[in-house]
């Protein structure tokens, strides 16, 4: 999916957010064959190795409270201001 169709989802972005951590609701609402293993289970839960699968996560979620603004909420997404410090400081490799 492209980030139209995962903030089109209900919840937003939950297929970015499944990406990283497969909960029980994952996969219940989306297809199995839609579902790869979780990123953190498959590296031992080494969070390092699954950036590329966060930064897509942060991506839909700011791209999510530009739509709809800072007071919007999602349970895939971190609140709006802590989500752009974790992005701030993923940019300055904090």
């Amino acid at each position: 999916m492209g980030l139209k169709e995962d903030l089109q989802t209900d919840p937003a972005c939950h297929p970015r957010a499944c990406a990283i951590q497969s909960e029980l609701y994952c996969r219940f609402n989306f297809k199995p064959l839609d579902l790869q293993p979780d990123c953190l289970l498959k590296n031992n839960y080494n969070e390092d190795k699954c950036r590329k699968e966060v930064d897509a996560l942060y991506e839909c979620c700011n791209a999510f409270y530009e739509k709809n603004g800072d007071q919007a909420s999602v349970v895939s997404c971190p609140k709006a201001s802590l989500l752009r410090l974790k992005m701030k400081q993923r940019a300055s490799g904090s």
